[in-house]
């Protein structure tokens, strides 16, 4: 039971985590909206790249790539909200039973992965060149939760023994 109650509050703790951020985006729309709006621009990398052509200059486009930000990760904190109810409701069933209670969660901590490592670190960070400006970077922002969500998912993909 320990071992199951574990991985309960561990998906718990990103959901709350990934929900704040969700939040702060809702909320304080302007400020972060800057941040996207910039890396789009790519107005902060450095001035004799040869990528500027990639860039999303286009207020429409800009406010559109961040509302869909947005809603994938509300997208991501629904999931994972689920998946906790799911396996809390499940922690004193059978093993087979527990794990299959898990499978909400799995996609929410897929989703958020998939927006940090390809949305942030991939599209962002490369494509939009975000790794070069020392004002608008959020690589390391981005892969800490690529990590914590990753590591959530290799510790929520462990069987639990019968006896647990």
């Amino acid at each position: 039971m320990p071992l199951r109650l574990s991985k309960i509050v561990v998906v718990a703790a990103l959901a709350l985590l990934i929900s704040l951020v969700a939040l702060g985006n809702i909320t304080d729309y302007g400020t972060n909206f800057a941040f996207v709006r910039h890396v789009l621009a790519m107005d902060t990398i450095f001035p004799d790249s040869g990528i500027h052509y990639r860039a999303i200059t286009s207020p429409l486009l800009q406010h559109g790539a961040y509302v869909l930000i947005i809603a994938v990760q509300v997208a991501t904190a629904a999931l994972c909200w689920a998946g906790v109810w799911r396996m809390w409701r499940r922690r004193h069933t059978p093993a087979a039973l527990f794990q299959r209670s898990k499978g909400l969660a799995v996609m929410g901590l897929s989703t958020g992965l998939s927006l940090w490592l390809v949305g942030f670190m991939a599209i962002g960070g490369e494509w939009f060149g975000m790794w070069m400006s020392s004002q608008w970077n959020g690589i390391e922002t981005s892969f800490r939760f690529v990590a914590l969500l990753l590591g959530a998912l290799i510790y929520l993909g462990q069987r639990e023994a019968e006896s647990e």
